[in-house]
């Protein structure tokens, strides 16, 4: 299996034609507590089916497992199970803290690392720390349900359960000899100081669909054992749709039987049909209970039981083999050598990858980041009209009662999607994905086309336009960035290959128009051009729940809102633009469509006066709230919502609007009937035939005023990046009474001390990286068309002036200094752990968090969402490219 490293052309990316990605890391970390699994009439997902409930219960949309993979309808899968002697359940997946268990709720408490990845997956490596004490599940819900919103989260290693180094690092690895021929290579390093005893459950089961897909009753597939040539133990795997498989192991070692079906005796008191249920094969090792598995050596679930006793300081290796039943490839055959290509290409591809000059720890930077997007993949099915069946609910009769998702009959999912966690967030968010295929693009343009086109097919775009959201209320609005994702991602395959994917672009764009139009219509109520959402993802910056009715009646006019619509009318024009050059006829028309959108946009973004959203007194966007008696307020918070206006700043090549017959003769006609819409064209229309034309819903004076408080450290720049909120509102809470209540918003750099969307997300001062990559996408832009001649101190009152692609890569440098070492060799996103910064076991692992603290960088909130904090690998790759003489291509503005 060949594997060519060109990472412009051909590549690892490239092996995704035909079944290169069968097998892949598509395995969630988590499938209890997801909505999918809830059946319940309140609809408390995390309560109705808690991590106690995980190992007896079999699920029906998704398997969950430690490090595990299975292939692409996930069918068939295989993972880890560990257990140490002590614990008391088999530990065969990642715990956590549902939302009413922590001071900060859904928080996985576990130590696990995604080291390496191809993007076919021809070689993956996963690392998990296996404490040798009794895992502490109780102290960690005990501890944390103690302690309040202000206290520090109570964390695995502050158990204790690591002292003196007893714990065993687990390390698995896979190796694709060809698509279906996977080589599994399992090492556990005794960390401690005294032998130790591991038992190591390589476990491989199929999905449950048998009980209850097409009405149940169907015949389920069988797992069995097989005879194997001396030295080696096997299982076959025999699926109807699937195939046959067999797994190899290692060594004469006993094979575990049962059936993947759930335990209703324990759950429920119900008597179960077979003694052979999920929990089955942990009881048998934890609690001994013989009968627990099936002695006739046959089922549905099986795991290979390795007993392994280490010294300390040692390691124990087991191979493993999956692949097609009939295969004469002995399980130790040419082993090691394709193991060793493997790890040779992935070395070659990603060495292509990091930009020269970088360093040894950049690259590792750049690895890992890239290692957990691809990991972050996962198997998605969920068929919303039957899942609503289960609660009573057809699509044909209105609902008697409220229910989640009652309106997306029409979903139907079944594919591989890219996830923000696969144990916080195990399912998609509209706008998440959007910023992992900007990420992806830097290492599978492939699959990040892919991804783009998923959620606007027919069985996820909702029939109205909608793009659904994200498994816990589809009909929440997210940002729309699609648009700029899919023109981003299609300019860097251009770039990088000479191909222009127009096809891809132009059926992004139809689908796209159908979204902005449902955009149009129900977010805009007043026809001013003013625009609402809700949260748009920013959860709890608000003074006020944005997605629910608001105290004061009326509603709000979002200054992000509107920001994101002008945003959304330049990318579609840049698309509009990028296809009229191949079918005037049918693209002239949505050219001028899009061009007068964001005059309108920018024209009701520039309005002063008190009920505007620029505040001339304070040079600053701010949401405006409409009162049911007319009047309007000002919400002064100095956030992102205020920032996201710099961000709808898109530069047009030149030539480009030229190239549209008649375009320029229609729009000044346009600004001959709006006049007050001069303004906004003003500058679009500026500079020479051949020069660069700007489209930004804020001119140079406001553009310098909110770089001044954007560039000052008092404010939003932080050592590591852009605050969400300025640091002004430290000593300064914004507070705006209601009915004697007082709603306020103070800076908070780490966790939420609010329960807004559940507290476990804060928008109030961290730094989040898919907000500081548009602000850089922003400046960029704006540097193309001022280019040297518009400086601005950086920071604000240090007497050092930048011009805007200096003041870009001085943020980008910021954000990646988070996961470097320092001059004390720690790294800023680690904090204070002191095991994570000094043992050499740790110092080098990664994770790359939801957020990072506004003030010292630590890492908060989910611990793999490398999804969009994924975005470091984009912006190292990108300034370790590019300087600002790509820019000064196109000639800087002239006045006119």
């Amino acid at each position: 299996m060949t594997t060519s490293t060109n990472a412009g052309r051909s590549g690892p990316a490239d092996e995704a034609r035909g079944r290169e990605k069968l097998w892949g890391p598509y395995l969630s970390e988590r499938q209890w507590g997801t909505v999918r699994e809830d059946y319940s009439a309140g609809g408390d997902a995390w309560s109705a089916f808690p991590h106690d409930h995980a190992r007896s219960r079999a699920y029906r949309w998704g398997e969950d497992g430690l490090g595990g993979i299975c292939d692409e309808k996930q069918r068939l899968c295989f993972a880890l199970a560990l257990w140490n002697g002590r614990d008391p359940i088999l530990k065969e997946r990642a715990f956590g803290l549902t939302n009413g268990e922590g001071n900060h709720g859904e928080d996985v408490k576990e130590y696990y690392f995604y080291l390496d990845s191809t993007p076919s997956h021809s070689y993956l490596k996963y690392l998990y720390k296996y404490p040798q004490a009794e895992f502490p599940y109780n102290d960690l819900v005990a501890t944390n349900q103690a302690r309040g919103r202000h206290e520090f989260e109570y964390e695995l290693l502050d158990t204790g359960v690591f002292d003196d180094d007893r714990y065993f690092d687990v390390t698995v690895e896979y190796a694709k000899a060809s698509p279906e021929d996977i080589l599994i290579r399992i090492t556990a390093e005794h960390r401690g100081p005294d032998e130790a005893t591991l038992h190591l459950l390589p476990t491989l089961w199929f999905r449950n669909t048998w009980s209850w897909q097409d009405g149940g009753g169907a015949t389920a597939p069988r797992l069995s054992a097989t005879r194997t040539p001396a030295g080696t133990t096997a299982l076959r795997a025999d699926h109807p749709a699937l195939g046959s498989y067999e797994l190899r192991c290692g060594g004469q070692v006993p094979l575990l039987f049962t059936e993947n079906e759930t335990n209703s005796e324990r759950l429920s008191g119900t008597p179960n049909p077979s003694p052979y249920v999920k929990d089955g094969i942990g009881r048998y090792v934890v609690n001994g209970e013989d009968s627990a598995v099936n002695p006739a050596q046959e089922g549905t679930k099986a795991a290979a039981h390795y007993t392994l006793t280490i010294p300390a300081g040692g390691a124990e290796s087991t191979r493993l083999r999956l692949a097609p039943a009939g295969s004469s490839m002995p399980l130790t055959r040419d082993f090691d050598t394709v193991f060793r290509d493997r790890r040779a290409e992935a070395d070659a591809f990603y060495r292509e990858l990091t930009p020269d000059g970088a360093s040894e720890d950049e690259a590792r930077v750049l690895r890992q980041a890239l290692a957990g997007m691809l990991w972050s993949k996962q198997y998605y099915s969920f068929d919303v009209e039957n899942w609503l069946a289960g609660h009573g609910l057809d699509p044909w009769t209105a609902p008697g009662r409220a229910v989640r998702n009652g309106a997306w009959f029409h979903m139907a999912c079944d594919d591989i999607i890219s996830m923000p966690d696969k144990w916080e967030y195990p399912w998609f968010a509209a706008w998440d994905l959007a910023f992992h295929t900007v990420a992806l693009s830097v290492v599978d343009l492939s699959f990040a086309k892919d991804q783009l086109e998923l959620l606007l097919r027919d069985t996820y775009l909702h029939p109205n336009g909608q793009v659904p959201a994200y498994e816990w209320n589809f009909a929440d609005v997210n940002p729309p960035v699609h648009a700029w994702a899919a023109y981003f991602v299609y300019t860097l395959e251009e770039l990088r290959t000479g191909n222009a994917d127009r096809a891809f672009l132009d059926r992004v764009f139809q689908k796209l128009l159908t979204n902005f139009t449902w955009w149009v219509n129900r977010k805009d109520p007043s026809g001013r051009n003013l625009f609402q959402g809700g949260f748009l993802g920013l959860d709890n910056i608000g003074v006020f729940d944005r997605s629910a009715q608001l105290p004061t009646g009326g509603y709000l006019e979002q200054a992000d809102g509107t920001a994101w619509m002008a945003l959304y009318c330049q990318t579609m024009l840049q698309i509009a633009l990028e296809l009229v050059r191949h079918d005037p006829a049918g693209y002239e028309d949505h050219v001028l469509k899009f061009a007068e959108h964001f005059l309108w946009i920018a024209a009701a973004m520039e309005r002063t006066g008190g009920d505007g959203l620029w505040d001339e007194e304070d040079g600053f966007f701010y949401d405006v709230l409409r009162l049911p008696d007319g009047q309007a307020t000002r919400l002064k918070v100095r956030s992102m919502v205020g920032l996201l206006p710099l961000c709808a700043a898109t530069v047009l090549r030149p030539g480009q609007l030229a190239g549209v017959r008649g375009l320029g003769d229609r729009l000044r006609r346009f600004v001959d009937r709006h006049p007050s819409l001069a303004p906004g064209l003003a500058e679009a229309l500026a500079g020479a035939e051949d020069g660069p034309r700007l489209l930004s819903v804020v001119d140079e004076k406001r553009l310098v005023r909110v770089l001044s408080r954007l560039l000052s450290e008092d404010e939003f720049l932080s050592p590591y990046g852009i605050r969400a909120l300025s640091r002004y509102h430290a000593d300064h809470p914004y507070t705006f009474g209601v009915d004697g209540t007082e709603h306020r918003v103070g800076y908070l750099p780490a966790e939420s001390d609010s329960g807004m969307f559940g507290g476990n997300s804060n928008w109030r001062g961290p730094v989040w990286f898919p907000a500081n990559a548009l602000v850089i996408r922003g400046l960029l832009n704006l540097y193309a068309f001022y280019g040297d001649d518009l400086t601005v101190e950086c920071p604000t009152g240090s007497g050092v002036r930048m011009n805007l692609f200096e003041v870009a890569s001085e943020i980008s440098t910021r954000l990646t200094r988070l996961f470097l070492r320092d001059e004390n060799g720690h790294r800023p996103m680690y904090g204070g752990q002191r095991k994570f910064q000094d043992d050499p076991h740790w110092r080098d692992l990664l994770s790359f968090h939801e957020y990072f603290h506004g003030d010292n960088g630590a890492g908060i909130g989910a611990a793999h969402q490398t999804g969009w904090t994924g975005l470091v690998a984009t912006l190292m790759t990108f300034f370790g490219t590019v300087t600002p003489e790509h820019f000064r291509t196109w000639p800087a503005r002239k006045e006119t």
